[in-house]
């Protein structure tokens, strides 16, 4: 979750990124999609939101930042360059803000986190994305992040393919793209 959540700046690395969350409700609909909130909180928080908007775009504002810090984070494992301390930093700085939100709760024989229902807090919907940075950040898995071999695309992805070898965020899009230009240059230069 937190790696879609990085990639909600698309275009990132070209002269006109596309903000995906430009709005409160953009961020509110990302955790719904993300399958961290259900329906309800998400529209009352929306509806929270609308009635208070500056808290609103202070929650925006912390979620751009979160997401900026990952984004540092991620992009520089995955290309094995030093992680920058002011990144981790903000980062650490939203990981312990989550954790004074977060319990443990049974659930069929084990338990697992959950977040306090804070159906007013409008940062709400950050906290399990960051405890999902933290959690990757600390596992096994770190070493499959990748950023998608793509020029023009460059998301982040988790590699889970059986030799951790992908290449590219999505074979549909970038990695079919990918081969069609190379069969191209290979028909107009054959040698």
């Amino acid at each position: 979750m937190c790696l879609d959540f990085v990639n909600t700046l698309d275009d990132r690395f070209t002269d006109h990124p596309k903000e995906l969350l430009a709005s409160y409700r953009d961020l509110a609909r990302f955790a719904e999609d993300a399958g961290v909130l259900s329906h309800q909180p998400v529209d009352h928080l929306c509806a929270q939101s609308e009635k208070s908007p500056q808290p609103a775009q202070r929650a925006l504002k912390s979620a751009i930042q979160m997401r900026e810090a990952m984004s540092e984070v991620f992009y520089a494992l995955a290309r094995e360059k030093p992680v920058p301390k002011s990144a981790l930093a903000v980062l650490n700085h939203y990981v312990q803000q989550a954790a004074q939100h977060a319990r443990l709760v049974p659930a069929d024989g084990h338990f697992e986190w959950q977040f306090d229902p804070a159906q007013d807090n409008l940062e709400s919907p950050l906290w399990p994305i960051v405890r999902s940075a933290a959690e990757l950040l600390a596992s096994d898995q770190l070493q499959y992040v990748r950023a998608c071999a793509s020029p023009t695309c460059e998301w982040l992805f988790l590699d889970e393919s059986k030799n951790h070898r992908r290449r590219w965020c999505d074979m549909t899009k970038c990695g079919n793209r990918a081969k069609v230009q190379n069969f191209y240059k290979r028909q107009r230069n054959p040698t």
